[in-house]
């Protein structure tokens, strides 16, 4: 038996016979993700192993994932956790392109492309992101403004920045053009 596998005791209720229940711990596919993804840029976004073993793992990079990449990760998975011991199921997959980003590393992949910020009060805010710090970021926003003495609206430049604690969520705004 492996040390970080638990091993949960659950007592019948029709039959006194106790039934051995293996989990995989979180920590455990961390630990050997990380391993795995040394000198890749690969970076896990999110990890989570529910009580009945089902283990969904989302991965990113700066360039992108491709379904290799995916399949290499869950390969180095699968081949390091044993079937006999601890039953699971696995599935590994590229952080969604539509997901508000998680990670400080989301934040600066996408540096110089539009996003979607919706602030704590609930307002969109669409712009480019400009600049990604530890703990903040910001964005550019152009508009049009009816600026005193001039007849028509002009092109202003504005600048946001947002604290990572300070919002509900960024996303990546999607365009077709």
């Amino acid at each position: 038996m492996r040390p970080n596998v638990g091993r949960i005791m659950i007592r019948g209720l029709v039959s006194p016979i106790l039934l051995q229940v293996s989990m995989i711990q979180s920590e455990f596919i961390k630990n050997l993700i990380k391993e795995n993804l040394e000198d890749t840029g690969i970076f896990v976004v999110e990890l989570n192993v529910t009580t009945s073993n089902k283990i969904t793992v989302s991965i990113d990079h700066m360039d992108g994932i491709g379904i290799d990449d995916c399949i290499a990760i869950s390969r180095k998975i699968e081949h390091s956790l044993d079937r006999e011991v601890e039953d699971f199921e696995l599935m590994v997959s590229s952080y969604g392109l539509d997901q508000p980003f998680k990670l400080v590393t989301q934040y600066q992949k996408n540096l110089g492309r539009e996003v979607e910020v919706l602030d704590e009060n609930s307002k969109k805010i669409e712009g480019i992101l400009l600049q990604v710090k530890d703990n903040s970021f910001k964005i550019g926003v152009e508009t049009k403004e009816k600026i005193e003495g001039t007849k028509k609206k002009q092109i202003v430049n504005k600048e946001y920045i947002f604290n990572y604690d300070n919002i509900k969520s960024t996303k990546l705004k999607i365009s077709f053009k």
